[in-house]
């Protein structure tokens, strides 16, 4: 009877143990474009989400240029104190973690890269505001230090992270297993699962096995909020948003009662001043900004002969190169030169053409209206001592005299008009 029991026991754990780990699920996100507070935001509500289903781990499919350097670190906390294994898959072909790409990276469990992608940190080409030599030493070693205490904490190799840093040297898959940067490639999701299934993995207060295979793949996605948030936090978006803010008020300032452009215009330079609370904005470049669409505006209500127009275009220009300031050159937060340039370009034509045209238009006397009377010729219809009737185009009003007596049939300008009475003098012709 007793070995009966034992043997049931055995059989049960035989058929019921590889169900219950096919039963696993994992919890799939993926990170793709730069690295800001949105995406550290993101990462940390798919953590949460894994936990809260018991996940057998937190799968990010990671393509990145790279991105903020403060965004990174949340997310590389978030990664290190994770409560479930994190798999960091860098996919798909032709995918890349550069920059910010690398801590992350390297900051996972498990760091895994598809076929034809490469791992390395690169140094923007150009950069609007960049740091003096000396803080840009600080920042960077400050940022190698960082990697090195990742490598450190995952036992990866701590000489090719700081070189990534220090050199932004990039390597291939390949190359990543064989100086251990990662620890495997993987063809799909399914020969991931497949590989890490068994793996032991070491958390912050207790070792958990992988039971990958056959598991459920969750996708867990970015909500619809955090995806516009996320696009606009671009600096490109966010200083296209800017400009349209200051047309759509300006707009509304020049032609009252329009309304739309109003609205568009305080919602996009609050979307604008929401991005630029989660760039490294600065302030001088926005202040250029202000005081060379100022300039702008008083060219057109002060003949300068084009002295205020070049200087707010100068400041427009200089302000937009400067308005993003990276703290670090690793940062990939950058306006296109390309988009600034015609940006200024447009700016520049819509501020002299267009509103100027408006305000001479605002400028010419009116053409309709009690006000287009002033100037008009009539015909007394009768003796003005000093009232009486004339005609002016082709209608009978009353009038007075503000130049003497004035005859049946002599002619009469109008020099103003109250109350619907008009004031009127004699034409000698």
């Amino acid at each position: 009877m007793f070995l009966m029991k034992h043997l049931f026991i055995f059989l049960a754990l035989y058929f019921l143990l590889p169900w219950v780990a096919a039963g696993q699920n994992v919890v799939s996100i993926k990170l793709e474009g730069a690295i800001n507070p949105v995406t550290a935001e993101f990462v940390h509500e798919a953590i949460e989400n894994a936990r809260t289903k018991n996940a057998t781990c937190l799968l990010i499919h990671l393509n990145t240029p790279g991105g903020l350097l403060q965004s990174t670190r949340e997310i590389v906390t978030e990664l290190l104190e994770s409560p479930v294994p994190i798999v960091v898959y860098v996919s798909p072909e032709g995918a890349h973690a550069g920059s910010a790409g690398v801590f992350i990276t390297l900051a996972a469990h498990v760091a895994a890269m598809a076929e034809a992608t490469n791992i390395g940190a690169a140094h923007p080409v150009s950069m609007q505001g960049s740091m003096d030599s000396i803080m840009s030493e600080k920042v960077t070693n400050d940022a190698a230090a960082f990697i090195r205490s990742i490598a450190a904490k995952r036992s990866r190799n701590l000489e090719w992270a700081e070189d990534a840093v220090r050199k932004s040297i990039s390597i291939s898959a390949t190359e990543a297993i064989l100086k251990h940067v990662v620890d495997l490639i993987a063809f799909s999701d399914l020969d991931l699962m497949n590989q890490l299934d068994g793996k032991q993995i070491k958390l912050s207060n207790k070792t958990v096995t992988l039971h990958t295979r056959n598991a459920v793949i969750e996708t867990f996605q970015m909500s619809a909020i955090d995806k516009i948030f996320s696009i606009i936090s671009d600096p490109n978006i966010a200083y296209l948003m800017m400009m349209l803010g200051f047309f759509g008020i300006l707009f509304e300032l020049f032609n009252p009662g329009a309304i739309l452009p109003g609205i568009v215009g305080v919602v996009a330079l609050v979307l604008a001043f929401y991005a630029m609370h989660t760039l490294p904005i600065n302030y001088a470049g926005l202040a250029l900004i202000i005081f060379g669409v100022g300039l702008l505006l008083l060219e057109i209500k002060i003949v300068s002969h084009g002295m205020l127009a070049i200087g707010g275009i100068i400041s427009l220009l200089l302000g937009s190169m400067m308005l993003v300031k990276a703290s670090s050159p690793l940062e990939i937060a950058v306006i296109s030169r390309a988009l600034i340039i015609v940006t200024t370009a447009v700016t520049a034509s819509f501020f002299l053409l267009v509103v100027g045209a408006g305000l001479k238009a605002q400028k010419r006397p009116p053409v309709t209206g009690l006000e287009a009377m002033a100037g008009r010729i009539g015909i007394a219809l009768e003796p003005l001592e000093p009232d009486g009737r004339v005609r002016v185009q082709g209608e009978i009003w009353l009038a007075s005299s503000t130049s003497g007596n004035i005859s049946k049939g002599e002619t009469i300008r109008v020099n103003a008009i109250q109350k619907l009475k008009l004031f009127v003098e004699k034409v000698t012709i």
